[in-house]
Protein backbone atom coordinates (compact mmCIF):
# COMPACT_ATOMS: atom_id res chain seq x y z
CA UNK A 1 0.00 0.00 0.00
CA UNK A 2 1.32 3.42 -0.95
CA UNK A 3 0.31 4.23 2.85
CA UNK A 4 2.79 2.08 4.42
CA UNK A 5 5.48 3.04 1.48
CA UNK A 6 4.70 6.64 2.69
CA UNK A 7 5.56 6.05 6.25
CA UNK A 8 8.40 3.96 5.75
CA UNK A 9 9.87 7.21 3.31
CA UNK A 10 8.96 9.26 6.17
CA UNK A 11 11.12 6.77 8.60
CA UNK A 12 13.84 7.04 6.12
CA UNK A 13 14.09 10.63 6.36
CA UNK A 14 13.61 10.60 10.27
CA UNK A 15 16.86 8.38 10.41
CA UNK A 16 18.96 10.41 8.03
CA UNK A 17 18.17 13.36 10.55
CA UNK A 18 16.33 15.48 8.34
CA UNK A 19 13.61 16.60 10.81
CA UNK A 20 16.05 18.27 12.54
CA UNK A 21 15.88 21.83 12.67
CA UNK A 22 18.96 23.69 12.12
CA UNK A 23 17.78 26.64 13.93
CA UNK A 24 21.12 28.50 14.09
CA UNK A 25 21.79 28.68 10.84
CA UNK A 26 18.34 29.52 9.63
CA UNK A 27 18.31 32.47 12.17
CA UNK A 28 22.01 33.18 10.68
CA UNK A 29 20.59 33.24 6.94
CA UNK A 30 17.28 34.94 7.91
CA UNK A 31 19.77 37.76 9.41
CA UNK A 32 21.41 38.22 5.95
CA UNK A 33 18.68 38.76 4.27
CA UNK A 34 17.77 41.39 7.17
CA UNK A 35 20.43 43.10 6.58
CA UNK A 36 20.33 42.93 2.84
CA UNK A 37 17.23 45.01 2.98
CA UNK A 38 18.19 47.72 5.39
CA UNK A 39 21.64 47.82 3.77
CA UNK A 40 19.51 48.19 0.27
CA UNK A 41 17.08 50.87 1.67
CA UNK A 42 20.11 52.55 3.19
CA UNK A 43 21.66 52.63 -0.47
CA UNK A 44 18.63 54.32 -1.63
CA UNK A 45 18.64 57.09 0.45
CA UNK A 46 21.85 58.03 0.58
CA UNK A 47 23.12 57.43 -3.39
CA UNK A 48 23.32 60.79 -5.65
CA UNK A 49 23.18 58.07 -8.52
CA UNK A 50 20.00 56.85 -9.96
CA UNK A 51 21.53 54.00 -10.71
CA UNK A 52 22.75 53.08 -7.49
CA UNK A 53 19.26 53.77 -6.36
CA UNK A 54 17.80 51.36 -8.26
CA UNK A 55 20.35 48.86 -7.68
CA UNK A 56 20.02 49.43 -3.65
CA UNK A 57 16.01 49.32 -4.45
CA UNK A 58 16.35 45.23 -6.17
CA UNK A 59 18.83 44.09 -3.27
CA UNK A 60 16.23 45.46 -0.77
CA UNK A 61 13.50 43.48 -2.00
CA UNK A 62 15.63 40.17 -2.91
CA UNK A 63 16.40 40.42 1.02
CA UNK A 64 13.14 41.41 1.85
CA UNK A 65 11.68 38.76 -0.05
CA UNK A 66 14.34 36.53 1.58
CA UNK A 67 12.71 37.25 5.20
CA UNK A 68 9.87 35.87 4.02
CA UNK A 69 10.40 32.79 2.91
CA UNK A 70 13.22 31.95 5.79
CA UNK A 71 9.81 33.03 8.14
CA UNK A 72 7.92 30.68 5.94
CA UNK A 73 9.67 27.70 7.39
CA UNK A 74 8.77 29.01 11.07
CA UNK A 75 5.04 29.13 9.97
CA UNK A 76 4.98 25.67 9.36
CA UNK A 77 6.95 25.51 13.22
CA UNK A 78 10.12 23.63 11.10
CA UNK A 79 12.69 26.44 12.18
CA UNK A 80 13.23 25.59 15.92
CA UNK A 81 12.01 22.92 18.06
CA UNK A 82 10.55 24.96 20.66
CA UNK A 83 6.77 26.46 19.30
CA UNK A 84 7.49 29.97 20.75
CA UNK A 85 10.85 30.63 18.74
CA UNK A 86 8.83 29.49 15.87
CA UNK A 87 5.73 31.74 16.33
CA UNK A 88 8.30 34.75 17.31
CA UNK A 89 10.15 34.44 13.91
CA UNK A 90 6.80 34.05 12.31
CA UNK A 91 5.59 37.02 13.50
CA UNK A 92 8.61 39.09 12.90
CA UNK A 93 8.30 37.71 9.08
CA UNK A 94 5.14 38.50 8.50
CA UNK A 95 3.18 40.79 10.51
CA UNK A 96 6.35 43.10 11.40
CA UNK A 97 8.53 42.82 8.49
CA UNK A 98 5.99 42.65 5.78
CA UNK A 99 2.54 43.57 6.76
CA UNK A 100 1.29 40.26 6.31
CA UNK A 101 -1.21 39.22 8.64
CA UNK A 102 -0.01 35.85 10.47
CA UNK A 103 -3.13 34.66 11.36
CA UNK A 104 -4.20 34.72 7.80
CA UNK A 105 -1.47 33.27 6.66
CA UNK A 106 -1.38 30.03 8.39
CA UNK A 107 -5.36 29.57 7.91
CA UNK A 108 -5.28 30.54 4.24
CA UNK A 109 -1.90 28.77 3.85
CA UNK A 110 -0.77 25.95 5.70
CA UNK A 111 -4.70 24.62 6.16
CA UNK A 112 -6.23 25.54 3.16
CA UNK A 113 -3.71 25.57 0.54
CA UNK A 114 -1.44 22.51 2.11
CA UNK A 115 -4.26 20.35 2.65
CA UNK A 116 -5.90 20.87 -0.90
CA UNK A 117 -3.42 22.17 -3.54
CA UNK A 118 -5.01 23.28 -6.48
CA UNK A 119 -8.19 21.69 -5.42
CA UNK A 120 -10.87 24.70 -7.01
CA UNK A 121 -13.19 25.83 -4.29
CA UNK A 122 -11.41 24.79 -1.43
CA UNK A 123 -8.09 26.22 -2.25
CA UNK A 124 -8.71 29.80 -3.36
CA UNK A 125 -4.78 30.66 -4.96
CA UNK A 126 -6.03 28.28 -7.72
CA UNK A 127 -9.06 30.00 -8.69
CA UNK A 128 -8.70 34.21 -9.44
CA UNK A 129 -12.11 34.05 -11.46
CA UNK A 130 -14.21 36.15 -12.01
CA UNK A 131 -10.85 38.98 -12.12
CA UNK A 132 -9.13 36.06 -14.26
CA UNK A 133 -9.77 32.15 -15.40
CA UNK A 134 -7.39 29.80 -14.17
CA UNK A 135 -9.52 27.26 -16.05
CA UNK A 136 -11.57 26.65 -19.15
CA UNK A 137 -14.73 25.74 -16.90
CA UNK A 138 -14.71 29.54 -16.50
CA UNK A 139 -14.02 30.70 -19.86
CA UNK A 140 -17.06 27.95 -21.09
CA UNK A 141 -19.70 29.75 -18.60
CA UNK A 142 -18.49 33.24 -19.97
CA UNK A 143 -20.37 35.44 -22.40
CA UNK A 144 -20.08 38.28 -24.22
CA UNK A 145 -17.44 40.81 -22.95
CA UNK A 146 -16.38 39.03 -20.25
CA UNK A 147 -15.47 35.82 -22.60
CA UNK A 148 -13.74 37.70 -25.06
CA UNK A 149 -11.51 39.44 -21.74
CA UNK A 150 -10.61 36.08 -20.67
CA UNK A 151 -9.58 34.80 -24.07
CA UNK A 152 -7.52 38.05 -25.52
CA UNK A 153 -6.93 40.74 -22.84
CA UNK A 154 -6.60 38.63 -19.18
CA UNK A 155 -2.67 37.78 -19.55
CA UNK A 156 -2.06 41.62 -19.84
CA UNK A 157 -4.52 42.56 -17.35
CA UNK A 158 -2.79 39.84 -15.15
CA UNK A 159 0.75 40.88 -15.34
CA UNK A 160 -0.13 44.55 -14.70
CA UNK A 161 -2.08 43.56 -11.79
CA UNK A 162 0.68 41.87 -10.00
CA UNK A 163 2.05 44.51 -9.34
CA UNK A 164 -0.62 45.39 -6.27
CA UNK A 165 -0.27 41.63 -5.75
CA UNK A 166 1.54 42.64 -2.45
CA UNK A 167 -0.56 44.98 -1.43
CA UNK A 168 -4.03 42.66 -1.71
CA UNK A 169 -2.23 40.24 0.54
CA UNK A 170 -1.87 42.71 3.07
CA UNK A 171 -5.78 43.98 2.02
CA UNK A 172 -6.79 40.21 3.14
CA UNK A 173 -4.85 40.00 6.05
CA UNK A 174 -6.55 43.35 7.65
CA UNK A 175 -10.09 42.06 7.16
CA UNK A 176 -9.31 38.89 8.31
CA UNK A 177 -8.23 40.40 11.31
CA UNK A 178 -11.01 42.58 11.23
CA UNK A 179 -13.88 39.93 10.93
CA UNK A 180 -12.09 38.07 13.61
CA UNK A 181 -11.76 40.61 16.50
CA UNK A 182 -14.48 42.38 15.77
CA UNK A 183 -16.95 39.64 15.65
CA UNK A 184 -15.00 37.93 18.08
CA UNK A 185 -15.25 34.27 16.40
CA UNK A 186 -12.46 32.04 17.16
CA UNK A 187 -10.91 35.11 19.04
CA UNK A 188 -7.29 34.39 20.71
CA UNK A 189 -4.37 36.38 22.05
CA UNK A 190 -2.05 35.71 18.69
CA UNK A 191 -4.83 37.93 17.02
CA UNK A 192 -3.99 40.94 19.00
CA UNK A 193 -0.14 40.19 18.56
CA UNK A 194 -1.01 40.05 15.19
CA UNK A 195 -2.40 43.14 15.22
CA UNK A 196 0.40 44.65 16.68
CA UNK A 197 3.06 43.79 14.74
CA UNK A 198 1.07 44.80 11.78
CA UNK A 199 0.88 48.10 13.88
CA UNK A 200 4.54 48.20 14.29
CA UNK A 201 5.07 46.99 10.93
CA UNK A 202 3.70 50.59 9.54
CA UNK A 203 5.40 52.49 12.44
CA UNK A 204 8.57 50.98 11.33
CA UNK A 205 8.64 51.32 7.49
CA UNK A 206 6.30 54.57 7.31
CA UNK A 207 6.06 56.76 10.71
CA UNK A 208 10.04 56.90 12.16
CA UNK A 209 11.38 57.57 8.33
CA UNK A 210 8.97 60.46 7.74
CA UNK A 211 10.80 62.12 10.74
CA UNK A 212 14.35 61.97 8.77
CA UNK A 213 12.73 62.34 5.34
CA UNK A 214 9.84 63.76 3.13
CA UNK A 215 6.47 61.87 3.81
CA UNK A 216 6.14 61.94 0.29
CA UNK A 217 10.15 60.43 -0.20
CA UNK A 218 9.29 57.36 2.05
CA UNK A 219 5.38 56.47 0.76
CA UNK A 220 6.37 56.20 -2.58
CA UNK A 221 9.46 54.02 -1.61
CA UNK A 222 7.26 51.58 0.40
CA UNK A 223 4.79 51.80 -2.78
CA UNK A 224 7.49 51.03 -5.24
CA UNK A 225 9.17 48.24 -3.01
CA UNK A 226 5.63 46.55 -2.62
CA UNK A 227 5.02 46.50 -6.19
CA UNK A 228 8.44 45.12 -6.62
CA UNK A 229 7.54 42.54 -4.02
CA UNK A 230 4.08 41.56 -5.90
CA UNK A 231 6.07 40.61 -8.63
CA UNK A 232 8.74 39.15 -6.89
CA UNK A 233 6.41 36.97 -4.71
CA UNK A 234 4.28 35.61 -8.08
CA UNK A 235 8.07 34.72 -9.32
CA UNK A 236 8.72 32.52 -6.33
CA UNK A 237 5.43 30.98 -5.49
CA UNK A 238 3.45 30.57 -9.00
CA UNK A 239 5.84 28.37 -10.33
CA UNK A 240 4.80 25.61 -7.55
CA UNK A 241 1.36 25.47 -8.52
CA UNK A 242 0.15 27.82 -11.45
CA UNK A 243 1.66 26.24 -15.04
CA UNK A 244 -0.98 23.74 -16.53
CA UNK A 245 0.85 20.43 -15.22
CA UNK A 246 -0.36 21.02 -11.76
CA UNK A 247 -3.42 19.46 -12.20
CA UNK A 248 -6.32 21.67 -10.65
CA UNK A 249 -9.27 19.18 -9.67
CA UNK A 250 -12.40 19.33 -8.57
CA UNK A 251 -13.38 19.13 -4.79
CA UNK A 252 -14.84 15.58 -5.33
CA UNK A 253 -11.32 14.67 -5.33
CA UNK A 254 -10.02 16.49 -2.53
CA UNK A 255 -10.48 13.16 -0.06
CA UNK A 256 -9.71 10.15 -3.51
CA UNK A 257 -5.64 10.28 -2.92
CA UNK A 258 -4.05 12.57 -0.95
CA UNK A 259 -0.34 11.28 -2.13
CA UNK A 260 -1.57 11.78 -5.82
CA UNK A 261 -3.03 14.91 -4.92
CA UNK A 262 0.00 16.45 -3.38
CA UNK A 263 2.48 15.91 -6.34
CA UNK A 264 0.26 16.45 -9.47
CA UNK A 265 -0.85 19.68 -8.23
CA UNK A 266 2.60 20.59 -7.51
CA UNK A 267 6.12 21.25 -9.24
CA UNK A 268 9.51 21.94 -8.26
CA UNK A 269 11.78 24.80 -9.93
CA UNK A 270 15.75 24.75 -9.74
CA UNK A 271 17.49 28.13 -8.99
CA UNK A 272 21.22 29.33 -9.35
CA UNK A 273 23.05 30.48 -5.02
CA UNK A 274 21.68 33.52 -4.97
CA UNK A 275 17.83 31.84 -5.81
CA UNK A 276 18.44 29.19 -2.62
CA UNK A 277 18.94 31.99 -0.13
CA UNK A 278 15.84 34.37 -1.33
CA UNK A 279 13.49 31.11 -1.96
CA UNK A 280 14.55 29.16 1.44
CA UNK A 281 13.23 25.80 0.05
CA UNK A 282 10.09 26.90 -2.07
CA UNK A 283 11.62 25.45 -5.01
CA UNK A 284 11.34 21.40 -3.77
CA UNK A 285 6.77 22.51 -3.58
CA UNK A 286 6.91 18.70 -3.94
CA UNK A 287 9.08 18.05 -0.85
CA UNK A 288 7.55 20.60 0.93
CA UNK A 289 4.33 19.57 0.20
CA UNK A 290 4.43 15.63 1.49
CA UNK A 291 6.77 17.22 4.80
CA UNK A 292 5.96 20.64 5.27
CA UNK A 293 7.35 19.81 8.94
CA UNK A 294 11.16 19.77 7.11
CA UNK A 295 13.30 22.83 7.32
CA UNK A 296 14.21 24.16 4.00
CA UNK A 297 17.70 23.23 4.90
CA UNK A 298 17.20 19.80 3.96
CA UNK A 299 15.29 19.86 1.34
CA UNK A 300 18.06 19.27 -1.35
CA UNK A 301 19.12 15.81 -0.08
CA UNK A 302 15.48 15.17 0.95
CA UNK A 303 14.18 15.67 -3.01
CA UNK A 304 16.46 12.64 -4.60
CA UNK A 305 14.67 9.99 -2.31
CA UNK A 306 11.49 11.70 -2.73
CA UNK A 307 11.88 11.58 -6.36
CA UNK A 308 12.92 8.30 -6.08
CA UNK A 309 9.95 7.41 -4.01
CA UNK A 310 7.79 8.69 -6.42
CA UNK A 311 8.92 7.03 -9.53
CA UNK A 312 8.59 4.02 -7.33
CA UNK A 313 4.92 5.00 -6.44
CA UNK A 314 3.56 5.84 -9.85
CA UNK A 315 3.55 9.40 -8.55
CA UNK A 316 4.27 12.69 -10.57
CA UNK A 317 7.65 14.47 -9.92
CA UNK A 318 8.01 17.44 -12.46
CA UNK A 319 10.65 20.58 -12.05
CA UNK A 320 11.41 23.03 -15.04
CA UNK A 321 14.27 25.22 -15.06
CA UNK A 322 12.99 28.79 -12.81
CA UNK A 323 12.87 31.10 -15.90
CA UNK A 324 10.89 28.17 -17.11
CA UNK A 325 8.35 27.59 -14.55
CA UNK A 326 7.54 31.42 -14.63
CA UNK A 327 6.63 31.10 -18.29
CA UNK A 328 4.36 28.61 -17.84
CA UNK A 329 2.96 30.23 -15.14
CA UNK A 330 2.12 33.05 -16.95
CA UNK A 331 0.66 31.14 -19.90
CA UNK A 332 -1.59 29.44 -18.56
CA UNK A 333 -3.30 32.85 -18.41
CA UNK A 334 -3.32 32.00 -22.49
CA UNK A 335 -4.59 28.26 -21.75
CA UNK A 336 -6.26 27.88 -18.91
CA UNK A 337 -6.74 24.60 -17.70
CA UNK A 338 -8.91 22.51 -16.90
CA UNK A 339 -10.82 20.86 -13.85
CA UNK A 340 -10.11 17.10 -13.70
CA UNK A 341 -12.44 15.16 -12.22
CA UNK A 342 -10.91 11.85 -13.17
CA UNK A 343 -8.77 10.42 -10.10
CA UNK A 344 -6.29 8.59 -12.75
CA UNK A 345 -4.84 12.67 -13.24
CA UNK A 346 -3.14 12.17 -9.67
CA UNK A 347 -1.15 8.91 -10.87
CA UNK A 348 1.37 8.95 -13.79
CA UNK A 349 -0.38 6.74 -17.13
CA UNK A 350 0.26 3.37 -17.35
CA UNK A 351 3.30 2.69 -19.23
CA UNK A 352 3.98 0.25 -21.46
CA UNK A 353 4.33 -3.29 -20.85
CA UNK A 354 1.50 -2.48 -17.95
CA UNK A 355 -1.64 -2.80 -17.22
CA UNK A 356 -4.77 -1.49 -15.18
CA UNK A 357 -6.17 -5.10 -13.04
CA UNK A 358 -8.18 -3.09 -10.58
CA UNK A 359 -9.67 -0.22 -9.35
CA UNK A 360 -9.70 0.35 -5.47
CA UNK A 361 -12.92 1.47 -4.44
CA UNK A 362 -11.85 3.25 -1.51
CA UNK A 363 -9.66 6.10 -3.35
CA UNK A 364 -10.94 5.31 -7.35
CA UNK A 365 -7.21 5.26 -8.39
CA UNK A 366 -5.85 2.25 -10.67
CA UNK A 367 -4.15 -0.05 -9.31
CA UNK A 368 -1.49 -1.47 -11.38
CA UNK A 369 0.78 -4.59 -11.70
CA UNK A 370 3.61 -5.49 -14.21
CA UNK A 371 3.50 -8.25 -17.21
CA UNK A 372 5.33 -10.92 -16.49
CA UNK A 373 8.28 -9.60 -18.62
CA UNK A 374 8.53 -6.83 -15.94
CA UNK A 375 8.08 -9.06 -13.09
CA UNK A 376 11.54 -9.37 -12.64
CA UNK A 377 12.33 -5.63 -12.64
CA UNK A 378 10.43 -5.44 -9.47
CA UNK A 379 7.84 -3.28 -10.22
CA UNK A 380 4.82 -3.36 -8.18
CA UNK A 381 1.05 -2.34 -7.10
CA UNK A 382 0.75 1.09 -7.08
CA UNK A 383 -2.17 1.50 -4.78
CA UNK A 384 -3.84 4.86 -3.27
CA UNK A 385 -3.92 6.08 0.46
CA UNK A 386 -5.82 8.50 2.12
CA UNK A 387 -3.01 9.96 4.32
CA UNK A 388 -3.85 12.49 6.47
CA UNK A 389 -1.76 15.72 6.82
CA UNK A 390 1.67 15.79 8.69
CA UNK A 391 1.11 19.07 10.63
Amino acid sequence: MAADAFHRLRKELEALGYFKRPTFRIVAELLINVTLTIAGIAVFATSESWFVKILGLIVSTAGGLGVGTNTHTSAHDASSDRKWVNHALTYFGYPFFFGLSATYWRNQHNRLHHGSPNVIGVDQDADLSPWFAMTDDVVQQASGVRRFYYKHLQYYVFCIALSINYFNLQKAGIVHLIRVMVGRRDYRSEHWIDAGAILGHVTATLIIPMFFFAPLDVAGLYLFRGVLFGYGMFAILAPGHFPREAVRMSRYLKQADYLGSQTAATINYKTGRLGKLICSGLQYQIEHHLFPGISYVHLPRTSRIVERFCETEGLWYRQYGWDRAIWKSLSTLWHPSRIETDPSCMRKPVQAGQRIVAVDEETMAPAVTALPALAAEGVGQFDSGVISQEE
